[in-house]
């Protein structure tokens, strides 16, 4: 598939920029997420490297002190850019040897409408999503012996030799997929062409599509969804709890510790940069954005001036905004020239406090909005950007 240009690309996140009452809702609002979701991987694949390359840095093979020991600093005196980094890529498995409880039978979200489909075989799986979240999920499930197709963004231990099944643009190549004889597929809708896509479900493969949801409860919601679908309810359910209990520990250890008790918090802006392309958009609402700088004991300014899921940059509302702190992700934060370029090609962002002192985290695409069992260590790892920085190190 040919990738996006970026007419192309601007015109998706124009539709999805609508306001509420203009915007299509149900199926209809699916299908453009997804489709956004696309144009975001095709953009970062345009600047160059797969996954391979965006988690690079998301991984620093050390054992790092918990987060309650680091010394606590005040958020507004620090300057300088950081980086976060995953400590641990793994995924630990909720039990050792999963027994699906098959057949099952569950709803699957097509562009055609909502289809009911059945699983009775569950021992060669692929799955493929825009950040590697199902596939890790499905290690968290206990079902990893059984993955044989995955999507480039998959990135942990063992995963290796699964069979990538999605191109360098993230689009999804259904021979490969069919190649494998896969006796179930899932997918969150987010690697398309969608219609493509579905032409596994025409060749007679089991196809679930599971409702992406980018928030942490969206990760718990997932284990729950994914379990449901492989005969694995239960340990879907406890999947479920174990992410949601390390993500309100981490975030408990944050506004315990590193967070000030009184006084004001950082306010945090959220921008997916891509210089290349030129576009530049900060993200609101909906996005994911929200809910991570929320539990990083921060303001989301997105949230705060109103703004939509993804509204384009400009001057004036960044100005207006005056964040604190910039979230940036790694390939975006290079693809505009790293700090310096960011600040010299965007004046207005200099202008801000976050600007000023050049308060710029990023952290690898691929997994600061991930939202999958690896949760809690994105939100440890940016805390560490945020709060302390190069005290790891």
């Amino acid at each position: 598939m040919a990738s996006s240009g970026p007419e192309e690309s601007l015109s998706v996140f124009a539709a999805s920029s609508q306001p509420a009452g203009l915007r299509p809702q149900g199926p209809a609002r699916s299908v453009l997420t997804a489709l956004l979701a696309g144009v975001l991987l095709v953009l970062s694949a345009c600047q160059g490297g797969g996954a391979s390359d965006e988690t690079s840095n998301a991984g620093t093979g050390v054992d790092l002190a918990p987060l309650s020991s680091l010394t606590p600093q005040d958020p507004f005196g620090i300057e300088g850019p950081s980086t976060a980094a995953l400590s641990d890529r793994s995924v630990e498995p909720i039990t050792e040897k999963a027994e699906p409880q098959l057949p099952v039978t569950v709803t699957s979200e097509l562009t055609t409408g909502e289809s009911e489909v059945t699983v009775d075989d569950t021992s060669r799986i692929v799955a493929f999503d825009i950040s590697g979240s199902l596939s890790s999920t499905i290690w968290g499930l206990g079902m990893g012996d059984r993955l044989v197709g995955r999507d480039q963004a998959a990135s942990f231990p063992g995963i290796d030799d699964v069979e990538v099944v999605t191109s360098g643009g993230h689009a999804i190549n259904v021979e490969s997929v069919l190649a494998l004889r896969p006796t179930v597929v899932l997918t969150d809708g987010s690697i398309g062409p969608r219609d493509v896509v579905e032409q596994i479900a025409d060749a007679g493969v089991p196809l679930v599509v599971i409702p992406r949801a980018a928030s942490f409860e969206g990760a718990a919601q997932q284990a729950r969804d994914v379990g449901a679908a492989l005969g694995l309810a239960d340990e879907g359910e406890l999947l479920a709890e174990r992410i949601l209990s390390e993500i309100e520990e981490v975030s408990a250890t944050i506004d315990d510790h590193l967070v000030p008790a009184e006084g004001e918090r950082l306010r945090m802006a959220f921008l997916y940069l891509r210089g290349g392309s030129g576009v530049y958009y900060l993200f609101g609402p909906g996005s994911g954005a929200d809910d991570l700088v929320q539990r990083l004991g921060g303001v989301d300014v997105g949230t705060d001036q109103g703004w939509r899921e993804y509204t384009p940059l400009t001057d004036e509302a960044i100005v207006a905004a005056d964040p604190d702190l910039l979230l940036v992700m790694t390939k975006g934060l290079e693809s505009a020239g790293g700090v310096d370029g960011l600040l010299s090609s965007k004046p207005a962002l200099a202008l801000t406090t976050a600007g000023q002192k050049r308060r710029i985290v990023d952290m690898a695409d691929t997994d600061v909005l991930s939202f999958g069992p690896r949760s809690a260590g994105v939100l440890d790892a940016l805390a560490r950007a945020v709060y302390a920085p190069g005290e790891d190190s």
